[in-house]
């Protein structure tokens, strides 16, 4: 750490505490040239994870679309918006796990229609066919003949 003074590059440390907040360090230096003291504070850097949507452009993660999608999914069914709520920061954290910067959206969605599945089934079926892009009763019923089969083997 140079000396804002000298430019002198090596410091030492005097005192380090949490910011009030905790979300940084504050540390009180002194130069090992001139002597002079002063403070300097470290955050974590946050690097945006990106989502890779299908047509390949890029857009920054976003908890409200995931929050948005559950509502529609879960209208008129009886699922709080406090089980929303956690089962979007269980997706979240489950990405923030496994992808450092860039996560595909197709892994986004199977996450969410896995979680769904085992919350509320015609919750799950509104999602999967908007995400799925149904385009006619038989992928509707092949879709509800899969969870049937699933069902019969559990």
């Amino acid at each position: 750490m140079k000396c804002p003074s000298c430019n002198f590059a090596e410091t030492k440390v005097i005192d380090s505490r949490l910011s009030g907040d905790g979300s940084s360090i504050r540390r009180r230096r002194e130069c090992l040239k001139c002597e002079r003291r002063f403070t300097t504070y470290e955050y974590v850097e946050h690097v945006p994870l990106m989502v890779v949507k299908r047509d390949g452009r890029r857009q920054p993660f976003d908890r409200k679309k995931i929050i948005s999608g559950l509502v529609k999914a879960c209208e008129k069914r009886p699922v709080s918006i406090d089980t929303m709520e956690e089962l979007t920061l269980d997706i979240e954290r489950s990405i923030q796990k496994k992808y450092e910067r860039e996560v595909d959206s197709k892994v986004v969605g199977e996450l969410i229609m896995e979680k769904l599945a085992a919350l509320d089934e015609v919750a799950y079926v509104r999602f999967a066919s908007v995400y799925r892009q149904f385009r006619d009763v038989n992928q509707f019923m092949s879709e509800l003949k899969g969870m049937l089969e699933k069902e019969k083997n559990s």
